[in-house]
């Protein structure tokens, strides 16, 4: 049996992109994954993102086929005592041309499985992976169609069913909201110019994140029981409602999609990494659809892991080596798992001192530059907000300037 340096399990978005970034890296690297369906959901790409695909070569291509977010605004649509004004977060105040860009995730799919394609140290194997065992010095995974790999390391990116998490003994602990997900794609007659808006309401969030052209997402959360009726309607109903949620703000809006949803829910796990295991993607955390949290954490993953093993190259499994993974990991996640459980849970409570928090909150971001400019680094670019952007975002940020980015 061969021995490989990584295996990377999962075919998604961050496995795929996580396999490329190694093979890239000179690893000798196999990607175990068995053929995926289309999605028609989108995905924002945030600041960090955009600078890990800059760094394995795919940014120009994504952005071919996304849209720039210029501008992210947020209005308080609850109708409850306690209301806060709207907040405009502008790209141009922190010195960037845009957030980042909103994709298709099967056009995503389509640049990472070109490049992936194309990559002299990657080999895709087109099966299920079903366990791994580990000794001393390798982990061998076996695969549905009865073969096995021997690699150093294995990378976990199955996904939040993950396999090879659950053989490894690491635990989960899942939790669900009292809410379901509506995910569809529309046209409209008013051009959105490159502005995403988030509607706060007392069920949830309701968000358009433009696309090119005409075109937006809308990732809506409602009761389930609303949830089921609005996916029964008929087409007009339905696009009438959805031009009222959004308060006319796109003018008439037609569906271009089926609506797709989904119940929401979190999951964390206790660890990390395991015996010649690290987690990355939905295999390590499970976001809400909320605050474009979900992918851009999992790029991280990515980008911070192939730091990691850059400098291990002799043992890309070394306990050592994945501990460190881990210890720049771990604050990120919480942070951020905390934070979109909070943001939701607050929306959902009738609680006043929350409702008043919530508030008063907004209401300081609204009225200082300061804070604005604050949050809005931290969201490009975690730990950025005291400090400023880092210098890879600069860089990224200078060249979309000298190529003259419109948006």
């Amino acid at each position: 049996m061969e021995r490989r340096d990584i295996a990377v399990i999962g075919g998604g978005l961050a496995g795929t992109a996580t396999a490329i970034a190694l093979a890239r890296a000179g690893f000798d690297t196999v990607l175990v994954a068995p053929p995926g369906s289309p999605d028609k959901r989108t995905t924002a790409l945030i600041g960090s993102s955009m600078t890990f695909l800059s760094r394995i070569g795919l940014e120009h291509a994504v952005r071919a086929v996304s849209e720039p977010l210029a501008v992210m605004r947020l209005i308080d649509d609850t109708d409850r005592l306690f209301r806060a004004p709207t907040v405009e977060f502008k790209a141009s105040e922190i010195d960037l041309p845009a957030f980042g860009y909103n994709v298709l995730n099967a056009d995503l799919a389509d640049v990472l499985d070109k490049a992936a394609g194309n990559e002299k140290h990657l080999e895709r194997i087109e099966s299920a992976a079903t366990d791994f065992t580990v000794d001393a010095d390798r982990a061998t995974v076996s695969l549905a169609d009865g073969s096995h790999l021997s690699v150093c390391l294995v990378v976990a990116a199955d996904g939040r069913k993950s396999a090879m998490r659950e053989a490894a003994g690491i635990t989960t602990r899942g939790w669900r909201y009292p809410q379901t997900a509506m995910v569809m794609n529309i046209s409209h007659a008013v051009p959105h110019h490159s502005v995403s808006t988030e509607f706060h309401t007392r069920t949830g969030p309701f968000t358009q994140v433009p696309m090119p052209g005409r075109n937006s997402a809308i990732v809506w959360v409602e009761k389930p029981e609303r949830a089921e009726l609005y996916v029964d309607l008929k087409t007009e109903k339905l696009e009438r409602i959805i031009e009222d949620k959004m308060h006319s703000i796109l003018g008439k809006v037609s569906l271009e999609t089926e609506i797709q949803a989904f119940p929401l829910s979190g999951a964390s796990v206790d660890r990390l990494i395991g015996e010649r295991i690290a987690l990355v993607g939905e295999a390590a955390h499970v976001f809400p659809p909320i605050g474009a949290q979900g992918l851009n954490l999992g790029l991280r993953d990515c980008a911070v892991l192939l730091d990691c093993l850059e400098e291990s190259r002799d043992d890309p499994g070394r306990r050592a080596t994945l501990r460190r993974f881990e210890a720049k990991r771990r604050t990120d996640v919480t942070s951020r798992t905390l934070g979109v459980d909070a943001l939701n849970r607050s929306l959902l409570t009738d609680f006043l001192p929350v409702q008043f928090g919530r508030s008063v909150g907004l209401t300081a971001m609204a009225s200082s530059s300061v804070l604005r400019r604050f949050a809005m680094r931290e969201g490009v670019s975690p730990g950025a907000g005291v400090f400023g952007l880092p210098k890879p975002l600069r860089q990224w940020a200078h060249r979309q300037h000298a190529m003259g980015d419109e948006v």
